[in-house]
């Protein structure tokens, strides 16, 4: 499970064409393909990092400063530095390919506002489930939230400084994860492992798709 170093841009990844109509634009070029991508995963695991890292644009963020008023829902073990949290959804976008752009959602980690998920998720091809090796815990409400909403995901270990490293199958057991969900590694951090998490997702769901 390796992941690219850092670099400037993301052109390059190789993404399989979508299935769309044979449609030209006026320029004889194809037409632009947008598709709409769930970024979720528990508390804090990475996921507003991810869509500030990757987005091309100034990314849409609702983060609320923290008070002493959510320290008995919020757990903060392994996170002494975090002072903010998504209340309602990160946006973003980043262009894979001359003719595909993703649109990113990120869902709020914690329970109490997972009602929104459903929202979030409508109109999507897939999702990425970013999980954080110190607290593998917090992402099972999204694996089996995507698990019975059957909404093609991937689920990325987002590489934090000094998390406890595990062999894939011993991860893939602690996850529960079917043997169709691809498991890979992300730095949420660097521009380019997170835009190659994110063509793994377009890859995931194709692949389901085809063999749907």
């Amino acid at each position: 499970m390796d992941y690219a170093g850092s670099e400037p841009g993301v052109a390059g990844l190789h993404v399989p064409p979508l299935a769309v109509p044979n449609q030209r634009r006026s320029d004889g070029t194809p037409p632009i393909t947008s598709t709409k991508i769930v970024v979720s995963g528990g508390f804090g695991v990475g996921k507003t990092t991810l869509v500030a890292s990757v987005s091309e644009i100034e990314p849409l963020t609702t983060e609320s400063v923290m008070t002493v008023m959510s320290e008995s829902t919020d757990r903060l073990d392994g996170l002494p530095d975090k002072t903010t949290t998504t209340v309602a959804m990160d946006f973003g976008r980043v262009t894979l390919e001359s003719d595909l752009v993703l649109y990113l959602f990120g869902t709020p980690g914690q329970g109490r506002f997972q009602f929104m998920w459903d929202d979030l998720v409508r109109g999507a091809v897939g999702a990425i489930v970013m999980v954080d090796t110190r607290r593998v815990e917090e992402c099972f409400p999204a694996i089996d939230y995507f698990e019975r909403s059957g909404l093609p995901f991937v689920v990325a270990i987002n590489m934090f400084d000094g998390s406890p490293m595990y062999e894939e199958s011993d991860l893939r057991d602690a996850l529960s994860l079917r043997p169709e969900t691809p498991l890979i590694e992300c730095d949420a951090r660097n521009r380019r492992s997170s835009a190659e998490a994110l063509a793994q997702v377009v890859v995931h769901a194709l692949r389901m798709v085809g063999a749907r």
